[in-house]
């Protein structure tokens, strides 16, 4: 399982203890992180953030956890994730799993190719302790252990 989800985040893709006034801000340090990790050009946090707009909190998909992510696009390179926890959750604007603290920017080349990968992130979503661990993770390496 580690192995998809290690691959997925680049290099310079986890954003630790972030300070952040509302999503849109978490948003831009998600989507920063997919840049800085050659996963997308700079467009495609405008992207996630118009996604949010239209389509509402529907992207907060479990208790405290947010999938930021816009549509496949030529702004996205190649397929892959950013990972970001909150030094203060969120509120979003979602009926049940408000406030979030951990945010998780997904982009795709296309709607098929992250299948995979979408199903080792709901394994370690679903465990408690693992979502846990990652919320109290320091560092990078402490992240990657947890997802390896």
């Amino acid at each position: 399982m580690g192995s998809v989800l290690d691959q997925a985040l680049g290099e310079g893709s986890i954003r630790l203890k972030q300070n952040c006034l509302n999503w849109k801000e978490s948003f831009q340090v998600a989507g920063s992180a997919l840049v800085e990790s050659k996963r997308t050009t700079e467009d495609y946090i405008q992207e996630m953030i118009q996604a949010f707009e239209e389509l509402g909190p529907y992207m907060v998909i479990a208790p405290g956890i947010a999938l930021a992510h816009g549509r496949p696009s030529d702004s996205v390179l190649e397929t892959g994730l950013s990972l970001v926890t909150l030094s203060n959750p969120i509120e979003f604007g979602h009926s049940s799993n408000d406030p979030v603290s951990l945010v998780i920017g997904l982009a795709a080349v296309d709607h098929d190719s992250h299948v995979d990968l979408m199903s080792a992130l709901a394994e370690l979503l679903m465990s408690e302790d693992k979502v846990t661990l990652l919320l109290n993770a320091t560092n990078e390496s402490e992240v990657r252990s947890y997802l390896s």
